[in-house]
């Protein structure tokens, strides 16, 4: 699985939001000049995280975006899976029940499943709050 750039910046993007989460909406602009992203990238990716009910929006003169919720509720499966779509790591598991002709008989579908949900557990245990008391505590995430 790689996480592409799109799922990058919008990791990056929500957890700018995260720490300025008390100062109301935020302009991409600021976003854009702390994070050095591109406003028109962050443009691009607004809408997959608004999709996925994970931004507020506020137009006019002090408009901007936050967090829909408490950064303590929304983990990094769910902001990755809004920019990217499907975490499986092959693609045969993105439909469920699963459609793929050799899948009874497939002897490494157990080994993707089992990945899968290691990823999905350790990333469903990452919330935005985590990440910003690690920052101010000085730990790395570990599977």
């Amino acid at each position: 699985m790689k996480i592409s750039t799109r799922g990058r910046y919008s990791l990056r993007m929500m957890i700018d939001l995260a720490e300025h989460y008390q100062d109301g909406y935020i302009a991409l602009k600021d976003i854009s000049d702390r994070q050095d992203i591109s406003k028109k990238y962050l443009e691009q990716i607004v809408p997959f995280l608004n999709r996925s009910q994970l931004l507020s929006a506020n137009k006019g003169h002090m408009g901007g975006y936050r967090l829909a919720k408490d950064p303590a509720f929304i983990t990094v499966r769910q902001i990755l899976e809004s920019a990217e779509g499907s975490l499986t790591p092959v693609s045969c598991m993105d439909d469920e029940p699963n459609l793929c002709d050799k899948a009874a008989g497939c002897l490494t579908l157990p080994i993707y499943k089992g990945l899968y949900e290691v990823i999905i557990k350790y990333l469903d245990g990452i919330t935005l709050a985590d990440i910003i008391q690690s920052e101010k505590d000085g730990y790395d995430y570990y599977i």
